[in-house]
């Protein structure tokens, strides 16, 4: 079950970077059912496209470190675990409420889980 779970949180940090690092498709070459660094909240507050795709590249790899952290440190049954998982779960939220998109949604429901199982140190695995 250890292994089980340290791969998921490496694999879940993994996709973020898959989805956030690319260079956003134009208009003229959609490659993506959606634009992963467009957020409706930083629009409205003008903020500058440029600015948004770096912050969201920023809190990508942020999530990604800490989910990567997190599996390492669940495979070596490590007790910051626990804390590492909560806080990539808590910027993986962070960055899908910024750039929300349906398209989100498991995303969503996943650090959601994650950030419950490491507050209620559940399952065995993350304690």
């Amino acid at each position: 079950m250890t292994w089980l779970i340290a791969t998921f949180l490496i694999a879940h940090g993994a996709v973020h970077l898959a989805v956030w690092l690319p260079t956003p498709p134009t208009d003229a070459d959609p490659q993506a059912p959606f634009a992963p660094d467009h957020s409706a909240l930083l629009t409205r507050t003008r903020v500058p496209q440029a600015a948004s795709h770096r912050l969201a590249v920023l809190l990508a790899g942020a999530t990604t470190v800490l989910y990567v952290v997190a599996g390492l440190a669940v495979a070596l049954g490590s007790g910051w675990a626990v804390p590492m998982a909560a806080a990539a779960a808590i910027v993986g939220l962070a960055l899908k409420v910024l750039y929300f998109n349906p398209w989100l949604t498991l995303g969503i429901l996943l650090d959601a889980a994650v950030l419950s199982a490491a507050v209620l140190s559940w399952p065995v695995g993350l304690a």
